[in-house]
């Protein structure tokens, strides 16, 4: 795939060779990333990313190298170098060299690489879930104040989990059982037009692409409820949809034995999240 890479002060085409057997990040797990999108010249929440991108670093006992006001101005270069009609995802990343120790990470040699390339925005045909028997970790069993990379292979074998059984993604509970999120997503339903979606508990990353469209919708006239959200209410869902930084906005089809077709609310919650998005645009449109 196309994309651009800085390190070290130095954009390339070819992708960095940066880590070895004996580097923390490598060996331990102190990588911290945070995902963005670039979108046919528009980049929606980039500050917010890049300042979470900050946070999680330090979250995960890490010094950042650089800010996060320089990280967004290499991501609108790398968005430019990239051309106006590139669909791309955004990825800056911190990482550690060496440990104190065996485990501790030694955040004097904390570093920061920007990765940015082509990702096409997935088709609104949406996708199916079904809850994988796998929960997300309380606050105080992981990192997860950080979009820390060592929280994803719990992601992915729900998401391994749930296409064993024939389905496309994968719900994830909390440690109390209850609904926390998808397995790469954020969840939102719908009963009789109110929008629910889990309260944030500390178990999972509550996003940004989250907080975008509950405030457009909030601004829309529509009543959203960040509260308790059970399987059992996912199951009589008049409307189940995701947000997140990949697909922004993505349809689900079926719950489990609910079917469902893609709704009003999420076909609004798109419109609305690309209308804002239009605000972001860096890149001029072609006459």
């Amino acid at each position: 795939m196309a994309g651009v890479f800085w390190h070290n002060g130095n954009w390339s085409t070819e992708e960095p060779k940066i880590l070895g057997p004996m580097d923390h990040a490598f060996w331990l797990g102190s990588v911290i990333f945070d995902g963005s999108r670039g979108i046919r010249g528009t980049v929606p929440d980039l500050d917010l990313h890049c300042q979470r991108c900050v946070r999680s670093a330090r979250n995960m006992l890490m010094e950042p190298t650089i800010t996060a006001e320089r990280i967004e101005e290499l991501c609108r270069e790398g968005v430019r170098r990239m051309g106006p009609d590139a669909e791309l995802y955004i990825r800056p990343m911190f990482f550690v060299r060496k440990g104190l120790g065996a485990a501790q990470p030694d955040s004097s040699t904390t570093e920061f690489v920007l990765a940015i390339y082509d990702a096409p925005m997935p088709p609104i045909t949406g996708f199916t879930a079904i809850t994988a028997p796998f929960r997300r970790p309380a606050a105080d069993m992981a990192p997860t104040d950080a979009k820390a990379s060592a929280l994803y292979p719990n992601s992915a074998r729900a998401t391994a989990w749930a296409k064993e059984h024939g389905f496309d993604m994968a719900v994830v509970l909390d440690a109390d059982g209850n609904v926390a999120e998808f397995a790469s997503a954020n969840i939102m339903m719908v009963k009789d037009g109110v929008v629910m979606t889990p309260v944030p508990n500390g178990t999972f990353l509550a996003g940004i692409t989250r907080a975008r469209v509950i405030d457009l919708l909030r601004k829309a006239g529509r009543e959203v409820r960040e509260c308790i959200v059970t399987t059992q209410m996912l199951e009589t869902a008049d409307e189940i949809f995701s947000t997140g930084n990949f697909g922004k906005v993505q349809p689900c089809t079926r719950y489990a034995d609910n079917h469902m077709q893609p709704g009003p609310v999420a076909a609004e919650a798109h419109r609305l999240y690309y209308e804002y998005a239009e605000t972001t645009r860096i890149i001029p449109k072609a006459a």
